[in-house]
């Protein structure tokens, strides 16, 4: 029996509890789809890339007194901003941005005025890459920063003169390279008091493990902490401790100790599920730079503490994250606690007045043909609900997971976002709870070669799996005619058609795990592998791709013919690789994590996958390419070209 794991798209509608309080009707209204439109591609562009995103759709950055109260945006004019820095002089500000584009992060400045509020904003570090964390050193002439920007696309730290504006890859060298398997990032930059060294995090030369304690898809994070010199020379490890997570160093005043938050490995997974956060702890510590010696400082249980940092010579402030005391605490209580809901990644002012710190929020949810940053010159990438899929009418066809009244119903529209129709009303069917929660509904729809019938699954997905089961269903593209093709006695879904439309591809999961290749005409069954695998898509030329569970902890992309002959495995790491699509032209698109994450797993939130970019292959599995390179959880790209958008 294959082993129970969750996926990024569980938890997305509206919630137990706002189904409770709005009731059946009110989500029974909002199933009527909502009118948007797939605009044209701008001048020069071959079309739009339709895509997923999980990550915060908003993030503001707010500046109040020591005690919390007088809290007001830092920035006159602001925009999607976050991790925040400050100069030692306490007149300058440095933060992450996201104001070229939905999805690029990088680094701009303010000035302080006289209020405490940031004017005058101007870019730093830009570019395509991920530039996140810049910190300025105490003298002021360098910034360090994390950033993705290397050729491998992997978290560097970088530093950066602000004389010359000379940037340097400190940790991108050979020499410091971690292993080939390894998740291999580098984080959370900070300096010394005299801004001789960097301290960071790192998941360098760990291994890949999913949560479960390694049965699971979702990855968990290993970190310790490293310090490098400026120039590059210098480089150790100066606290680690196998099995945990040891994130976001912060010097002491003196530089003789660095504290940091310490959790278990397997707890960075909790430490970004909402429904996991009261339930998994940290504790914050402190190592002595020079022999290595450690300290815990807090030992409260079932609160997950983050971001600490030095105030003044004795005491250290951090924030709680989740919980009904969410906010800013003190190691020795020597300052007042504040409690604020969605606090992220607050700093003190050199003076100790103020705190700095930002609020995320994935609410609102991004609109359906959203503009996002496009990595492609000849692409436009818009955000997409999940599992799109065009006809080869013209006709697209989602499963509305984000958007609209989010409980997994069947949707129907032209690519211009007209003649929208319902053709499987989800609500219809299953638990009202669980659909609102995104844990039941309709998956992955797939067209008929003829556009006539839409066939998807229905029941329980994720962790549902191991007490529920769904079945294949077809539909007529008008809503008509459904029909169950599975019996119901197991997990059986995510269906695909065959090219000339008399098959149904699709996978079970439960007492029996592998692809099943129903005969439409004959209803006989055929089972084509009998490993776990998953998503499969089959191509016009005859070919079957999809996901394999190769290891305990690896999942891979491959191909097989429909008589079972002529299995290959495209992807080898162990970073894991999945949602794989034949994107017409005989490459394949598919999401992976193999650049590494992008952030402390820990401090993200409500999210599941969060190193997962988009990439494409050859259908041989050569010629890989980045598609997307975000600090979010990318995945489920279509493309449409212009001839489809102005049909």
């Amino acid at each position: 029996m294959a082993t129970e794991e969750k996926c990024p798209y569980s938890g997305r509608g509206v919630g137990r509890r706002g189904f409770l309080a709005g009731g059946v009707a009110a989500v029974g209204a909002a199933l009527v789809p909502q009118p948007f439109a797939v605009a044209a591609a701008r001048r020069g562009k071959l079309g739009v890339m339709l895509m997923n995103r999980i990550g915060p759709s908003t993030s503001t950055l707010y500046i109040a007194d020591i005690d919390g109260k007088n809290e007001r945006r830092l920035l006159q004019n602001s925009a999607f901003d976050r991790h925040a820095s400050i100069t030692a002089d306490g007149k300058t500000i440095y933060f992450t941005t996201e104001r070229a584009g939905d999805g690029n992060s990088s680094i701009y400045w303010a000035s302080l005025n006289g209020s405490g509020q940031g004017v005058g904003v101007q870019p730093s570090i830009t570019g395509s890459a991920v530039d996140d964390t810049g910190v300025p050193s105490p003298d002021g002439t360098k910034l360090a920063f994390m950033s993705t920007r290397s050729a491998d696309h992997l978290a560097q730290i970088w530093v950066k003169n602000l004389k010359s504006e000379a940037l340097t890859n400190l940790t991108g060298t050979a020499a410091l390279k971690g292993g080939s398997n390894s998740p291999d990032g580098h984080f959370r930059p900070a300096w010394s008091p005299d801004s001789q060294w960097i301290a960071f995090s790192s998941d360098r030369n760990t291994a890949w493990t999913g949560h479960g304690n390694g049965t699971g898809w979702e990855h968990t994070q290993e970190l310790s902490i490293y310090i490098i010199k400026a120039d590059g020379t210098g480089f150790r490890q100066v606290a680690t401790k196998p099995g945990y997570c040891l994130g976001s160093p912060s010097w002491s005043p003196d530089g003789t100790r660095i504290v940091y938050y310490q959790l278990t490995r397997e707890d960075t997974w909790a430490a970004h599920r909402p429904e996991d956060i009261g339930q998994c702890e940290s504790q914050i510590c402190s190592v002595n730079v020079a022999t290595g010696a450690t300290t815990q400082l807090t030992s409260t249980a079932n609160v997950l503490k983050v971001s600490p940092r030095y105030v003044n010579n004795t005491e250290v402030g951090y924030l709680i994250k989740g919980g009904p005391n969410e906010g800013i605490a003190y190691v020795n209580g020597t300052l007042p606690t504040v409690l604020r809901a969605g606090m992220r990644s607050p700093i003190w002012t050199p003076d100790g007045k103020s705190i700095i710190y930002d609020v995320p929020d994935a609410d609102p949810v991004r609109t359906i043909d959203q503009t996002l940053y496009s990595w492609d010159s000849d692409w436009d990438y818009r955000f997409m609900d999940v599992f799109p899929v065009l006809s080869k009418q013209g006709r697209l066809a989602i499963t509305q997971k984000q958007t609209g009244a989010a409980i997994s119903s069947i949707v129907t529209m032209k690519p211009d976002g007209t003649d929208q129709v319902t053709v499987y009303n989800a609500a219809s069917d299953g638990d009202p709870i669980l659909e609102a929660e995104g844990l039941v509904g309709a998956f992955r729809p797939s067209w008929s070669p003829d556009g006539q019938w839409l066939a998807f699954g229905m029941g329980g997905w994720f962790q549902m799996r191991a007490t529920m089961t769904a079945v294949v269903y077809r539909v007529k593209s008008d809503g008509t005619g459904l029909e169950a093709l599975t019996d119901g006695s197991t997990n059986a879904g995510f269906p695909c058609f065959s090219p000339d439309g008399t098959k149904l591809l699709y996978r079970v999961w439960g007492a029996e795990d592998g692809l099943r290749i129903l005969d439409l005409a004959t209803r006989t069954t055929t089972a084509l592998t009998d490993w776990p695998d998953n998503v499969p898509d089959w191509s016009d030329d005859n070919v079957i791709l999809f996901t394999r569970k190769t290891s305990a902890t690896s999942f891979d992309i491959c191909t097989i013919n429909p008589d079972g002959t002529g299995l290959k495995q495209l992807t080898v790491s162990g970073a894991n690789h999945a949602h794989a699509v034949w994107n017409g032209t005989g490459r394949i698109l598919y999401n992976s994590g193999d650049a590494g994450f992008r952030e402390e797993a820990a401090l993200y939130d409500d999210t599941f996958q969060p190193y997962g970019q988009i990439f494409s292959m050859n259908a041989d599995g050569s010629d890989n390419t980045m598609l997307t390179d975000s600090q979010w959880e990318d995945s489920m790209p279509l493309y449409l070209t212009n001839a489809v958008l102005n049909g």
